[in-house]
């Protein structure tokens, strides 16, 4: 068998986005150490700073009887110049898998090309799926929805950067036809390869997109996401951002425009008192650090569905 791999949304076709949703759920809800990665291992390539995609891998790896190898970016040959793709076969004959958080999509696609094991993109500066796929459970548990048919129904609403989270909302809102808003500067709208590639998809799913600069498009929302303003990358910038996207903070006047029912999702960390108050990421802990959590089951189930 062709081995798989997860660089983008678009890898994963709606029947396996709901089969890797329903994975997750039924490991979050059985909470059991698996083995069935008994003498496996899998690498974790880092070149920016981890918290939840170092710890979530890891321990999903653990808890399904394989072992992660940690591999920092700055203790690798590659730092002296060896090529992605010599690192890429090197690897692949130790290991059974490969994450890589990378700073250019670019690189993760050549370590994909090279590598002979499953490729898993942890985060690049074009999409971050695994991140994505925890939000969608989220927002599937908090609102108790148990299929896609009835996501469709919850409008779903991002404000702020157009960054990788943006790239990967727009990817499995139209992959599975969701509601999805995005508000955002005209500025900092998604570059138009990347709304050309999606647009293409709501013919056939009957996807519901509105791409807008207008706050008040977040009215009735049932879910409003951000993620913070400056990206690693882009911190020279981070002062006419901060200048720029302060009307689209979520704040408790923003929440008033939404749903009764509504959650805050932030993919953390949060700068709170600039993209979010942090009255409001106290007010809504549950979600967001649930949000946080589902990164594991999620991260288990991908495993299962590459590895296994």
């Amino acid at each position: 068998m062709a081995k798989k791999d997860l660089l983008s949304i678009y890898n994963l076709s709606a029947k396996e986005l709901k089969a890797l949703l329903n994975k997750a759920f039924e490991l979050k809800n059985k909470r059991k150490y698996l083995d069935v990665f008994k003498g496996k291992t899998l690498g974790l390539i880092f070149e920016k700073p981890s918290t939840r995609t170092m710890v979530s891998f890891a321990t999903a790896m653990v808890q399904l009887g394989g072992m992660p190898i940690l591999l920092d970016s700055e203790n690798l040959q590659r730092k002296r110049g060896e090529s992605l793709h010599d690192t890429a076969i090197v690897l692949s004959r130790y290991l059974n898998g490969l994450m890589m958080r990378a700073f250019k999509h670019s690189d993760v696609e050549e370590l994909a090309k090279y590598s002979t094991v499953p490729v898993i993109n942890g985060l690049t500066d074009y999409e971050h799926p695994c991140q994505i796929l925890a939000d969608i459970m989220t927002i599937m548990e908090f609102h108790k929805v148990k299929t896609i048919e009835a996501l469709k129904k919850i409008k779903i609403v991002y404000t702020g950067d157009s960054n990788n989270i943006v790239n990967s909302l727009l990817a499995i809102s139209v992959v599975l036809g969701l509601d999805f808003t995005l508000i955002s500067p005209k500025e900092y709208l998604p570059k138009k390869e990347i709304l050309n590639k999606a647009l293409e998809y709501t013919s056939s799913t009957g996807a519901e997109i509105k791409i807008t600069s207008d706050i008040n498009a977040a009215k009735n929302a049932d879910a409003i996401y951000t993620d913070v303003w400056t990206s690693m990358g882009f911190e020279t910038e981070e002062k006419k951002r901060k200048k720029i996207f302060s009307s689209y903070q979520v704040n408790s006047e923003l929440l008033k425009k939404a749903s009764s029912n509504c959650i805050v999702l932030h993919c953390l960390p949060a700068i709170r008192g600039e993209e979010v108050t942090a009255e409001v990421m106290d007010k809504y802990e549950n979600s967001i650090f649930t949000q946080a959590e589902n990164r594991l089951h999620v991260q288990k189930a991908v495993l299962l569905h590459l590895l296994a």
